[in-house]
């Protein structure tokens, strides 16, 4: 593992800050692709395709001021409108009607999409109170990466004074990525993907795990182990 002071790593770290996307296409894809024999060619590299915030407001939704707020709050903080999410059948049980406005969902792509994965990693995470990484358990099966954020504060474009009341977001990193048949197990795929949010010196508090081992065998090995570990345990249960 890498002295996190050393002059590489404040290099690298530049590098991001300056141009997120550029080193992604002259550095990180290079590298990833001279570490990983299964990418062939450079298609089936890892990449960022799009990043989606969602906001669920609930009922409050039908606040015009409460939605009007929240709309303010996606435009400064992504740099685009957000469009507003409807329930697509009634729910009497919550109150909900066919059509109603519930929430708020924009998706960047781009340069957007780049700038915002700058601020999230290098300014807004430091803005969390005693934030200790985010887990790599939030992969989901197709390998895209989920996780929550409590309040708009962490911020820099939301001012204090105009937050009536803390509302956090959903936020997923989509990723574009074709592996090869023999190779698109979910587990390979959450490996590829964390390995380049790694790059993105993306602040994981458990990835430690995965650093023991050497190689993407080693892990699939282990997990295949554990799988087959719980399986007795329910077997001897159901006995």
């Amino acid at each position: 593992m890498r002295n996190p002071n050393s002059i590489e790593e404040i290099a690298e770290i530049h590098r991001l800050l300056d141009d997120i996307k550029k080193e992604y296409k002259e550095g990180i894809r290079g590298v990833l692709k001279r570490d990983n024999p299964i990418y062939k060619n450079e298609h089936m590299i890892p990449k960022l395709e799009k990043i989606q915030i969602n906001r669920g407001l609930g009922l409050a939704a039908q606040n015009t001021n409460i939605l009007k707020k929240s709309i303010e709050e996606f435009k400064a903080i992504t740099g685009q409108k957000p469009l507003i999410t409807k329930s697509k059948k009634a729910i009497a049980g919550f109150k909900i009607r066919e059509n109603m406005e519930l929430g708020l969902i924009t998706t960047l792509r781009g340069e957007k999409m780049y700038a915002f994965l700058t601020k999230l990693v290098f300014f807004t995470f430091a803005q969390i109170r005693d934030f200790r990484g985010l887990s790599v358990r939030s992969f989901d099966k197709a390998g895209n990466y989920t996780f929550g954020l409590k309040e708009q504060l962490i911020f820099p474009e939301i001012n204090y004074e105009d937050v009536d009341q803390s509302q956090g977001f959903t936020i997923t990193l989509v990723f574009e990525s074709t592996t090869p048949k023999n190779n698109s197990k979910s587990v390979n795929k959450i490996f590829n993907n964390m390995s380049l949010l790694k790059f993105f010196k993306f602040p994981f508090n458990d990835c430690g795990f995965y650093e023991k081992y050497e190689s993407l065998n080693e892990v699939t090995q282990l997990w295949d182990k554990k799988k087959q570990l719980r399986r007795k345990r329910w077997s001897q249960v159901q006995e």
